[in-house]
């Protein structure tokens, strides 16, 4: 199956100007100029996206969605559903990562797994994290290193709650052990063996990751360690910034929807910017927020899409290890967004070269819903 995108101006996620796009079978195969016509003459079947008035990117990429829904920390009946394909791709999303938060007994590993499976079938690029908020952590297999090293989904352990009423306060040594044993599980597997940090609110902010990035202590290097929900205030922020100078990676979550304000205070601060990504922290906040916070630094807030995609595409993509993702080059995955120019609107959402929106509207259905006669809809009482 061939797609081509002509007409649209392309950012790879840096501006390459009007170019066309190519899809093949699920890659792309040029950026350039390509003869669809030359193409039907061969006896070739190609579909045509016509993106005038538009721009072409890479699909974003979400590190950080409880994709199980939310652990209802008031009570049994405020867990949240589960998220749905719909709400992913509808918003932009071609790969998403799943994690559990405080409650790894109710939301399991394995219904994760199961979760991050389905979506897969769906077409879409689903991980996710093995562990919670806890020390030591909950894990398929026995180990963060084995449930690397033998479950194909799994790329890191998290997220692992640090200065925050709800983590289990892990000692120093016990911590750099764990991101050691992620780091070398990720070393054996060829994935980014990560930990991945829920940073609170508490006092303490990143005073654990400094410890353990100690030479005089311990063997634990900045590159091991991808630290969530720095944005919480600015002193958590500048601590971030510093560990960011050292090699940390850093995420602002927009479940508050306030990422113009971090994302400035990060630049004016010289945050290192290919260090930072963004995540939705999805569970009582949509997906849809990611993609509506990334849209509304450049069409409210004055910032550049070329400066800001990479946080949620190319730096990401590094940051995780995945290879074919976070930028359009032939050979890479076919995850590709077509936007209006003005209004940043979905136009087109291409997964793995699969037209998951089209001309604005889903084109695709969560496979569950086949042969049902259920009716789900909801939305939530937040403004």
């Amino acid at each position: 199956m061939l797609t081509l995108i002509e007409n649209g101006d392309v950012y790879a996620p840096r501006p390459l100007g009007r170019q066309a796009v190519l899809l093949v079978d699920g890659k792309i195969g040029r950026i350039g100029e390509a003869d669809a016509a030359g193409a039907r003459m061969l006896g070739l079947d190609i579909e045509i996206i016509d993106a005038e008035g538009c721009v072409v990117t890479p699909g974003l990429i979400d590190p950080h969605e409880h994709l199980l829904g939310g652990s209802g920390e008031r009570g049994f009946a405020t867990q949240t559903p589960e998220i749905s394909l719909s709400e992913i791709v509808t918003c932009g999303i071609t790969t998403v990562v799943g994690c559990l938060g405080v409650d790894t007994t109710m939301k399991t590993l394995a219904g994760l797994l199961a979760k991050v499976k389905g979506l897969r079938e769906e077409g879409l690029t689903a991980y996710m994290w093995s562990g919670g908020y806890n020390v030591p952590p909950t894990t398929v297999t026995g180990s963060i290193r084995n449930d690397l090293l033998f479950i194909e989904e799994v790329i890191g352990c998290g997220e692992v709650a640090i200065s925050d009423v709800r983590s289990t306060d892990p000692e120093p040594r016990e911590l750099a052990r764990l991101v050691n044993d992620a780091h070398v599980g990720g070393m054996l597997s060829r994935k980014a063996g990560l930990t991945h940090f829920h940073v609170g609110d508490g006092p303490r902010r990143l005073r654990c990751l400094r410890e353990i990035l100690d030479p005089d202590r311990f063997h634990t290097r900045p590159e091991m360690i991808y630290a969530t929900h720095v944005e919480r205030n600015e002193e958590l922020m500048l601590e971030a910034i510093e560990l960011a100078r050292m090699g940390v990676a850093v995420d602002i979550d927009v479940a508050e929807q306030d990422l113009a304000k971090w994302l400035c205070f990060y630049r004016e601060h010289r945050g290192p910017l290919d260090r930072l990504t963004f995540s939705s922290d999805a569970s009582i906040t949509s997906p849809g927020t990611l993609f509506d916070q990334v849209r509304g630094c450049v069409t409210e807030h004055g910032f550049r899409l070329a400066d800001v995609l990479p946080h949620v595409t190319s730096n990401t993509a590094r940051i995780l290890k995945l290879g074919q993702k976070g930028t359009l080059e032939p050979g890479k995955d076919a995850d590709v967004l077509v936007l209006r120019h003005d209004s940043l609107e979905p136009v087109e959402v291409i997964a793995r070269g699969k037209r998951m929106v089209s001309a604005g509207r889903l084109s695709v259905t969560e496979r569950f819903l086949e042969g049902s006669n259920r009716r789900v809809v909801l939305h939530g009482q937040a403004s």
